[in-house]
């Protein structure tokens, strides 16, 4: 079997009906059938729950955090289970310093779960919020580096950031951030969800402070559930519950439950109350471990020809996509034109987008291939003539 045949096969995996061209990966993807048949087993665990033990309440939570820490060049110890992206947000938010007369900086247009935890971070701290407004060329990475660097405003205590833009795909140099961050003494934050999978990270690399991201995007897993990388630095922390399940020797308990405040070791202390779900849990970690199987490296390489080739068509039709877009999404702008008047044109004729601050965001995953990019741009350009 060639490799252009193994990525072709992975379709199978997927309940895509031949007229549908999905293309909205940046909303949701659809569950590959390993996972649902994971989720699946663990619905039959809750309906027969004498068939649970104290185990089943860590061993799964402990394999899912081997499976999030081998994505991310982390370990185990560094990885916290929570209850979404905003989760890992506010954690992180609750554990950095800020104080008055500094600045946390986010990105214009960046989504609110990214950004509602450090206005009001700032707001009681007595610091700024300051948004950094879109570079006209672009480049996102050279203006933050320039910001960072600039002595005449107030100084950059936290960098609240994504890898990815999630309006428009537009790319950042983590690496070159991250460094620039510690050189300034600045925290990074950092909002995976639209990246981590299908974009390679190395913590190690990076260095964040903080890394949070959810699954049920480009991991190909369940809602409801999310991962919150903490550096060994912070990981002695506050987290946003008291709950008994974090605490040394939780997991033996079984009739008297004591008032032990130690918490056990890495970032588990930050972990949701309910984060041994029977059918979320089971479900990230099949996803998690199908595309550590298939390797972000290789997914941004089988989806790079993909978006080169969208925004290439795209560009004849008189739509422009930013210049540094990742492989897997990039958002389409027309003079004139909100991109959320196509969406349901493009849907009648069986092409699933979304549309993101006037730009039509475009999502590809690996059970996309170039027919699905074709398709795609005959109905743009169908549906895009009459506002030409």
């Amino acid at each position: 079997m060639t490799t252009a045949d193994a990525w072709d096969g992975l379709r199978a995996l997927f309940d895509i009906p031949s007229g549908i061209t999905y293309l909205d990966a940046a909303f949701m993807t659809p569950i590959p059938r390993p996972v649902r048949e994971a989720g699946e087993i663990g619905v039959a665990t809750k309906a027969a729950p004498w068939l649970a033990s104290r185990a089943t309440f860590y061993e799964d939570v402990e394999r899912l955090r081997d499976a999030a820490a081998a994505l991310i060049g982390a370990s185990a110890e560094d990885i916290a289970i929570t209850a979404a992206t905003s989760y890992g947000i506010a954690t992180a938010a609750q554990n950095l310093p800020l104080t008055a007369g500094e600045a946390v900086l986010t990105m214009e247009g960046e989504h609110n779960s990214q950004v509602f935890a450090w206005m009001e971070l700032a707001k009681r701290s007595g610091a700024t919020h300051e948004e950094l407004p879109r570079p006209e060329d672009g480049d996102w990475t050279r203006a933050l580096l320039a910001r960072i660097a600039d002595g005449g405003k107030p100084r950059i205590a936290i960098l609240a950031l994504t890898a990815v833009h999630w309006t428009d795909g537009a790319a950042l140099d983590l690496v070159a951030i991250g460094e620039a961050a510690r050189g300034h003494g600045a925290a990074l934050v950092l909002d995976g969800t639209q990246s981590v999978g299908v974009r390679p990270i190395d913590v190690r690399a990076v260095r964040p402070d903080f890394l949070a991201f959810a699954p049920y995007k480009w991991l190909l897993g369940p809602y409801g559930i999310g991962l919150l990388y903490a550096a060994p630095h912070r990981q002695a922390g506050r987290p946003l519950e008291e709950h008994t399940f974090s605490r040394v020797g939780a997991d033996t308990l079984t009739n008297h439950y004591g008032r032990e405040r130690r918490f056990m070791p890495g970032a588990r202390r930050y972990d949701m109350g309910q984060r041994a779900n029977l059918v979320t849990v089971p479900m990230a970690i099949a996803a998690l471990r199908l595309v550590a199987a298939l390797g972000p490296e290789r997914i941004e390489a089988h989806l790079a020809p993909l978006s080169r080739r969208l925004a290439e068509g795209a560009a004849a039709l008189g739509f422009a996509a930013p210049r540094r877009h990742a492989a897997h999404l990039l958002g389409l702008l027309m003079p004139g034109v909100d991109g959320g008047t196509l969406v349901a044109p493009l849907r009648e004729r069986g092409v699933f987008v979304s549309a993101r601050e006037g730009a039509l965001r475009i999502g590809i995953h690996v059970y996309n291939d170039m027919a699905d990019i074709e398709r795609a741009l005959a109905a743009l350009g169908a549906v895009s003539r009459p506002s030409r």
